[in-house]
């Protein structure tokens, strides 16, 4: 199915399945405390968040400054952001989905199968990628060679 196509259907869907949340909600606990538990999850979830965000730029900075490249970190940004504009939108599904962006453990599992989904090497028989391409040939008048390395400079 075509990527366009699910965003178009998930922009339907979610939408009305929240109001169809609501509305049963309303019926049983009355609308005062249907607005109340939407206020709150939204208060709980954007303070939750904060206390995650902050967790999660420390890590990074630890990260960064061992000399390592703080690529999960970065993903679990990602997840928070996308957590928090999830518990913002107001509706108790995406607060279920928000608030399980923000179990750490819960949001590891999901950046892991995200990155093995994703991220995996080449399969025999799958078409190449651009990485996959060998590497110009120096004698092509259009292309070039790249030399890869370190150096260190030493100021005089």
């Amino acid at each position: 199915m075509n990527p366009i196509t699910i965003l178009f259907f998930l922009f339907l869907a979610i939408p009305l399945l929240e109001i169809y949340l609501l509305i049963q909600v309303g019926g049983v606990i009355g609308a005062p405390w249907t607005i109340f538990l939407v206020v709150f999850t939204a208060v709980l979830g954007a303070w939750l968040l904060r206390i995650q965000g902050f967790s999660t730029l420390r890590r990074i900075q630890q990260t960064l400054n061992q000399g390592g490249l703080p690529a999960v970190e970065l993903m679990e940004g990602a997840v928070l952001l996308m957590a928090g504009a999830l518990l913002l939108t107001p509706g108790f599904f995406t607060d279920t989905i928000g608030f399980i962006c923000l179990v750490p453990v819960l949001r590891r599992t999901i950046i892991v199968h995200l990155m093995r989904r994703f991220f995996t090497p080449r399969q025999p028989g799958h078409p190449p990628h651009v990485d996959d391409q060998p590497p110009p040939r120096p004698n092509h008048p259009h292309q070039t060679h790249t030399i890869e390395g370190e150096y260190t400079r030493e100021d005089e």
